[in-house]
């Protein structure tokens, strides 16, 4: 049933995409760009199953590795994860993203080889060491090259999508996040289970070819491993899709040249080196506020999504057993939700602003947050409500701000360097709140939802601060088509440039 969902939602977001052409594109453009980014997106989505897998495998490893162990160890990964952008995002901008998923998808299946054969190792006797130090290294180096993934996936949305369509592209954004943390929470899970030392109670075809493949000899311990290897052997198939499929702007595939109106309009002739690109976003306000949001996102995302699953397996949830047993399909449908929300409010209501909604979200967090707290040990029903809202608008918020705001104020030619570091701030705000969570909820739960309470007020306040931002040429595009749209014979020739 959960597949088919998903597969539903698929079909209403590519309908939705197709439906949606406020500068009236050419029809071949909208298939074409379609084929672009489809298998980009979907490359990305099974990043994230190779990513939050190591959550799927700390309830399967059970005592070996502890809540502590699992925030180090995500925590290290995650604060790599935010560093690796000062190299990769210039890098990005320099090779284009075409090769940049590719380094991503190649990299991130190697690295989760080397999970499953050391996941491997530790189950069956074969190696005693320390989990974390081990762990810690080999995740952070899948945390490097899965930085690639989201650079690359809007470096080339920069170049195929205006910015008046850019709300709806970060919408598309948000679902392909929602996505990978179905595919990792709920196949990964469905794939622990499969490979369970004592298999289902009539098992289908998958489980067997499953267990055949991935079991220990005697079949007489859970192949955990085999949540690692799965998504590496995905991944490998998606990159010979990429490499044949992806281009990285219109240009390479034989359409004229597209202005987008963003801040790299009239300047596309400039080359930058990769210590300007990093100059352009450390020395602007605007975008280390947009960052700050961004890292408010980063602790409310994780924050809810790393440790509801841990924290209904250790605190029995009595009446919400249905969040547990389907928190990816959930994570996927509600992130769909705040991805679309997030978009759709700002390009229609908003002129393409996306402080306002980021701000409206932020303020919705907070009242959830609250709500988590007050009812954390007294009803399981409305925690699982409230978590899942809260990562509905913390996803929002990432595909309007890492998404969407960052290549508008960054433009083309610098979208990898700025979508980079402001993605990396989110991932720096996760790697503090799994270490300091890792730490708090050892200790008491109810410090989980509390800590989410100030980085909600913070994100709000700054959204506001971005209100009313909207980048030069952004502004005037807006003024020469509403000066058009006041001429009864205009054609407004100006949105068909494709």
């Amino acid at each position: 049933m959960s597949l088919t969902v998903v597969t539903l939602c698929l079909a209403i977001i590519i309908a939705l995409y197709f439906f949606n052409n406020p500068l009236n594109h050419g029809q071949w453009y909208l298939v074409r760009r379609f084929i672009n980014w489809f298998p980009l997106g979907m490359t990305y989505a099974f990043l994230y199953m190779g990513r939050y897998n190591l959550n799927v495998s700390k309830n399967a490893l059970g005592l070996l590795m502890s809540k502590e162990d699992f925030g180090w160890i995500f925590g290290a990964g995650t604060v790599t994860y935010a560093m690796s952008f000062l190299i990769n995002g210039p890098l990005v901008d320099k090779i284009g993203g075409r090769r940049g998923i590719i380094i991503a998808a190649l990299g991130s299946s190697l690295a989760n080889i080397v999970l499953g054969i050391l996941t491997w190792s530790v189950l069956r006797g074969k190696l005693s060491i320390n989990l974390v130090p081990a762990y810690s290294l080999v995740y952070s180096v899948n945390m490097y090259f899965q930085s690639y993934g989201a650079v690359s996936i809007i470096k080339v949305k920069a170049y195929w999508f205006h910015v008046r369509e850019r709300g709806t592209f970060g919408a598309i954004f948000g679902t392909l996040i929602s996505f990978g943390i179905y595919f990792a929470f709920d196949w990964g899970q469905a794939i622990v289970d499969m490979t369970k030392a004592t298999p289902p109670l009539h098992a289908n075809w998958l489980a067997r070819l499953l267990r055949s493949v991935f079991a220990a000899e005697n079949g007489s311990m859970d192949a955990t491993w085999a949540v690692f290897f799965i998504p590496a052997l995905i991944l490998m198939f998606w990159v010979a899709l990429d490499w044949w499929l992806i281009k990285d702007t219109p240009e390479e595939a034989n359409f004229q040249p597209f202005d987008t109106h963003d801040a790299s309009s009239g300047q596309m002739h400039v080359q930058f080196t990769a210590r300007e690109l990093l100059k352009k976003v450390f020395t602007s306000r605007l975008m280390l506020l947009i960052a700050g949001i961004e890292f408010t996102s980063g602790v409310f995302r994780n924050g809810i999504t790393q440790w509801y699953f841990i924290f209904a397996k250790e605190v029995k949830q009595p009446g919400a057993e249905f969040f547990l047993q389907h928190w990816g399909l959930l994570l996927c449908f509600f992130g769909i939700i705040g991805g679309f929300a997030g978009g759709l409010i700002s390009d229609r209501f908003f002129q393409s602003r996306r402080g306002p909604p980021a701000g409206l979200l932020s303020a919705f967090i907070l009242v959830m947050a609250g709500i988590m707290a007050a009812s954390l040990f007294s009803s399981p029903v409305l925690v699982g409500a409230a978590a899942v809202s809260i990562v509905m608008a913390a996803v929002g918020i990432t595909s309007l701000m890492s998404g969407t705001a960052a290549t508008d104020f960054g433009g083309r030619k610098a979208t990898a360097t700025c979508s980079g570091i402001v993605d990396g701030f989110a991932y720096l705000g996760s790697g503090i709140q799994s270490i300091s969570l890792g730490y708090l909820t050892t200790r008491s739960w109810v410090w989980w939802p509390v800590f989410l309470i100030p980085f909600a007020i913070i994100g709000g306040l700054i959204a506001l601060w971005i209100w009313h931002e909207l980048p030069v040429a952004t502004r005037k595009y807006i003024a020469e088509v509403e000066k058009q749209s006041r001429r009864p014979t205009a054609a407004l020739d100006i949105t068909r440039q494709t």
